[in-house]
């Protein structure tokens, strides 16, 4: 029996820094994530010349899995992968932390999906991502009889931008339902919500457990320049909603209330997959018997120690548990 069935994209990620100008000459919105296809990332490599660049695997919603998995509960990812360097990296790194991906597809000519992170000075990270074979994720991927057994289904909004992967998202969600099960969902990307919002209204269908979203893409959803009133609206769709905050930490919701859990002062280095780990250690506590506030103390602690270093995940499964356990509430 899994805690956490995850279904999302499969990316590996390409770290690189670089100033303004750079984005500002390749057209890109900064802080934002770009969907491309491999030739305008080819392209971006070669401006970027000799600057170095660190691989790892990635994806909002493996990111959340992985770190859930390090957090202490077992876990199992539903994704696409082809037979490249890139796809047997993926499954190769979460095979190493136990945690059961789908098949790698060997009949496809596909490449797996990749992810260029520019990072600036000030720690924010522009996006630009092909998904590749990554982008279709159909019910072939998910181990349904895992999903039967799970705790609780998480769901990345990034998937709303493919129509394939939302179908599956929807069919997920209603097997949940159907099971008893749990669903927990993140927005992820402001884009998304701008762009993809009917999809992502019918992958939430009549509402969700458990949602995460920052403070952007909580007003974008309700249209609002009111925090207030994008939590009004955004608590009818979830048991429990999560919002954050950056350095002003994270606003929690339940139907006891609202409560403000204060963040930590740290120097931020790069501010990619602090959102992934965020919810990656809530549901750990929650699944731990943590209150929803107790969760999100120790979700902020986790984020506030990845944004020091480089990186959307943490060097092993391994930093996971040092840094669950240096963890004081």
């Amino acid at each position: 029996m899994y805690d956490i069935y995850g279904i999302g994209n499969a990316i590996v990620d390409v770290d690189v820094t670089v100033d303004d100008d750079f984005l500002q000459t390749q057209e890109l919105p900064k802080g934002q994530m770009t969907l491309t296809d491999s030739h305008r990332i080819s392209g971006l490599v070669e401006a970027l010349g000799a600057k170095p660049m660190n691989r790892s695997s990635g994806g909002s919603a493996a990111n959340t899995i992985f770190a859930a998995t390090g957090f202490g509960l077992t876990t199992g990812y539903a994704c696409r992968l082809a037979n490249d360097v890139n796809g047997n990296y993926f499954a190769n790194e979460m095979s190493e932390a136990n945690i059961h991906t789908s098949a790698i597809d060997t009949q496809s000519s596909e490449s797996s999906g990749q992810c260029l992170v520019m990072i600036t000075d000030d720690a924010q990270r522009t996006m630009c991502t092909d998904l590749g074979i990554s982008s279709n994720v159909t019910m072939n991927e998910v181990d349904q009889a895992r999903l039967n057994q799970a705790q609780m289904l998480y769901i990345e909004g990034y998937l709303s931008s493919s129509p394939t992967s939302s179908a599956t998202a929807i069919k997920c969600h209603e097997i949940a339902r159907e099971k008893g099960i749990q669903t927990a969902l993140t927005l992820s990307d402001v884009a998304m919500v701008s762009f993809f919002r009917e999809s992502l209204t019918s992958i939430i269908g009549n509402g969700v457990s458990v949602l995460f979203c920052n403070a952007e893409e909580a007003l974008s959803w309700a249209q609002t320049d009111r925090l207030d009133i994008a939590i009004n609206e955004l608590k009818d769709i979830a048991q429990e909603l999560y919002i954050t905050l950056g350095a002003d930490g994270a606003q929690v919701v339940t139907n006891s209330g609202s409560n403000n859990i204060s963040g930590l002062s740290v120097n931020p280095i790069d501010t990619n997959g602090a959102g992934d780990i965020y919810a990656g250690a809530c549901l750990a506590a929650r699944s731990q018997g943590a209150s929803p506030q107790d969760a999100a103390k120790f979700a902020n602690h986790a984020a506030a120690h990845l944004i020091q270093s480089y990186g959307a995940r943490l060097s092993s499964i391994q930093a996971y548990i040092d840094l669950k356990a240096s963890f004081v509430s």
